[in-house]
């Protein structure tokens, strides 16, 4: 078995651990992100307050909305994006050692080359995976309809109906996708990849800095005579890589999922998007700065768990895989 598929399987494996034990954050945040209605907005609510709300409201089920899709969604893209880093990491370091004989370099993968990697990997698993986000992010936006709310949106004139999404039941995954069809066809299923293809700088910037402290801390334990990391050692160093990377890219997932969410196609058009340039413009022309960090900080947290638990769990499960793989080799 390749180095490729083992990490492949083990990213695949970790990033369904990670996402089942922060789903409900990452709901309450897409939910912040893709907020319309003026009124809610004044609240402010924190994440906890937020995640009360939703269960009172309308119930524990609602914050594992899209769950399904999304399991599925973490499993394809980190194998796939595991499996090609992976393969251009390969790639990179025989690079790196044929420039070595030649005199140039010391043979290893410096940090632009890591970021190229990165990149790469995180352009194929975005072209390959953007509908099961597009999915995803409109079953954890849709909410179900308050009795107040009914009877508001029965009103023509009422704002009411420009500022929730009204869905019919049920709303399971294939009646998502036929709603996304029928709204705008296959491109539908791609709305929102140009903010998300810009955002690949995330776990490439991420995995940058995770390589390297990781590089540089392997090299500090070989002085000492010992090569190995531990699992609260990755768990840091993963939790590190994507804090800096999630507050650098995070005003571009809030576009993202503004676009993925249902549209409003009637009242307050500046809810209207006609893609990316469109709803930067109206976000800062409507609501300034503000509206790109909304509920940053539920997803700093989110993100930084789900990524430290990611690492984590991937480095041992290549450990494990390989240590049986040589163990059934030499047997």
């Amino acid at each position: 078995m390749s180095d490729a598929l083992i990490n492949g399987l083990a990213g695949a494996g970790g990033g369904i651990i990670a996402q089942l034990l922060t789903y409900p954050l990452q709901t309450v945040n897409t939910r912040q992100q893709t907020e319309r209605d003026l009124k809610r907005e004044k609240r402010k609510l924190g994440t906890i307050e937020h995640m009360c709300q939703v269960v009172k409201q309308e119930g524990w089920e609602r914050l594992y909305g899209g769950l399904a899709p999304s399991l599925a969604g973490t499993a394809a893209s980190q194998g796939v994006y595991y499996y090609f880093y992976q393969v251009f990491r390969n790639q990179a370091e025989a690079t790196a050692l044929a420039r070595k004989k030649k005199g140039l370099g010391d043979g290893s993968v410096g940090m632009f080359a890591s970021l190229l990697v990165a990149a790469f990997a995180g352009s194929v698993n975005v072209l390959m995976t953007n509908p099961i986000w597009v999915i995803v992010t409109r079953m954890q936006t849709h909410r179900k309809m308050t009795k107040d709310q009914t009877a508001a949106s029965m009103s023509p004139s009422s704002d009411a109906e420009a500022l929730v999404a009204v869905e019919p039941r049920p709303y399971g995954t294939f009646n998502t996708i036929q709603e996304v069809y029928d709204e705008a066809g296959v491109t539908g299923f791609w709305k929102g990849v140009i903010p998300t293809l810009i955002m690949v700088s995330n776990p490439a910037m991420q995995f940058m800095l995770y390589e390297t402290m990781l590089t540089k801390l392997k090299k500090k334990r070989a002085l000492k005579g010992s090569n190995s990391v531990t699992a609260l050692e990755t768990f840091l160093l993963g939790a590190v890589a994507k804090l800096g990377a999630t507050v650098t890219t995070y005003p571009l997932l809030v576009v993202k999922s503004r676009l993925q969410a249902k549209q409003v196609t009637t009242g307050d058009k500046r809810h209207q998007y006609k893609g990316t340039l469109d709803a930067i413009l109206k976000m800062i022309q409507y609501e300034g700065l503000y509206g790109f960090y909304k509920g940053m900080s539920t997803k700093i947290v989110q993100s930084v768990l789900a990524a430290a638990v990611l690492f984590m769990i991937k480095e041992e499960l290549v450990k494990g895989a390989k240590l049986l793989l040589s163990n059934a080799t030499s047997s």
